[in-house]
C-alpha cells in the first residue's frame, strides 16, 4: 500500500499499487517534495504546500501535480501520472494511454469517412 492515506477509493489505490509493482517502481526509488501551489485558491493556496513533485531516480522521470487543493489527493495523482509516463516510455504503443489515443483516432476516422459518404462531393 501507499505510505500515506489517499482520499480515493481503496480499489483505485490497489490498482495503482499493482501497476507500480508491475513496472518495478518502488517507493524507495521516489524523491518527493512539496511546493506551494500557484493559481486560484487565494490565501489557502499561498499558505500551504499542496503541489507535489515526484522524481523516479532510476529513470529520471519527473512529475509535478497541483490539480487539487488537497495534498493527499495530489500525491496520489502524481504517482498515477508518473506510472503513466514510465509505462508509456517502456511499453510504447502498448501503454494504456496510447491504446486509448489509437481508439479515439480510429473513431474520428470512421466519423470523417461517414460524413464524406453522406455529404459526398457532387460534380
Amino acid at each position: 500500500m501507499l505510505p500515506f492515506s489517499a482520499p480515493v477509493r481503496p480499489e483505485k489505490v490497489k490498482k495503482l499499487v499493482d501497476r507500480m509493482l508491475s513496472l518495478g517502481i518502488r517507493e524507495e526509488d521516489l524523491v518527493e517534495r512539496f511546493i506551494r501551489s500557484s493559481g486560484p485558491g487565494g490565501q489557502k493556496v499561498n499558505k500551504t504546500s499542496t503541489c507535489v513533485y515526484i522524481k523516479h531516480i532510476p529513470t529520471g522521470v519527473e512529475v509535478k501535480c497541483q490539480e487539487s487543493r488537497s495534498q493527499a489527493l495530489n500525491r496520489f495523482l502524481a504517482r498515477r501520472y508518473l506510472v503513466e509516463k514510465i509505462e508509456a516510455m517502456r511499453l510504447g504503443l502498448d501503454s494504456e494511454r496510447e491504446k486509448l489515443r489509437q481508439k479515439l483516432r480510429k473513431q474520428k476516422q470512421k466519423r470523417r469517412k461517414r460524413a464524406k459518404m453522406k455529404y459526398g462531393s457532387k460534380g
